[in-house]
């Protein structure tokens, strides 16, 4: 088949999110200036430079995360295992603003050391991040998109030792949880290497 997105695809459920999958969950946390809590799971999230590390979640309208870090300039990406995909799922409840999803959730949190949001403490992995741009989107037509795109420089990393082994971060162990289309997640639990080729060596 074949379709246009702007005209619409005849499907039972838009398969967009399932062709450009799998996604990172961005497990955002951040507090606002009164010092009230959130944490938000973003399955538009990823990483697009190492040198400076700068990620980046996109949120789909104005929403906490986006507002506080806008108003902050700061946030934590935190990983999401397998063991903590349920809890992960509790967070993106659409809670009101000031509810904590560390504790509807019960989750523990633990101090960053380089910004303010705390991370959740059972996270293998987190990233603290100082925002360096938040921008809409644009149409073909030049009008702005819903979407909120918030990007961070990582200015701190945190890695439980658990999930080190001879140096390298464990992802099958941890089972990094990605987002899927429709209602569905996929979590690593097998790896494969492979070398990238060079011109003239092969």
């Amino acid at each position: 088949m074949f379709y246009e997105p702007s005209k619409g695809h005849g499907l039972p459920h838009d398969p967009s999110k399932a062709i450009v999958a799998p996604r990172p969950i961005g497990w955002i946390s951040t507090i606002d200036r009164e010092g009230r809590l959130n944490l938000a799971p973003y399955s538009y999230f990823n990483a697009f430079s190492t040198r400076p590390f700068i990620v980046w979640f996109s949120s789909e309208g104005q929403k906490d995360s986006a507002t506080v870090a806008a108003e902050t300039g700061e946030f934590v990406a935190n990983l999401v295992s397998r063991e903590l995909a349920d809890k992960m799922n509790r967070t993106a409840v659409d809670a009101p603003r000031g509810v904590s999803e560390f504790a509807y959730a019960d989750l523990a949190m633990a101090p960053s050391r380089l910004v303010a949001p705390p991370r959740v403490a059972e996270a293998p992995a987190a990233l603290e991040c100082k925002v360096t741009e938040i921008f809409r989107p644009r149409a073909l037509d030049g009008t702005e998109t819903s979407a909120i795109v918030v990007a961070g420089e990582v200015v701190g990393v945190h890695i439980d030792d658990a999930y080190l082994k001879d140096g390298l971060f464990d992802i099958v162990r941890a089972g990094n949880v990605a987002r899927l289309g429709y209602m569905d997640y996929a979590s690593v639990n097998e790896i494969f290497s492979m070398r990238r080729p060079r011109w003239g060596k092969d």
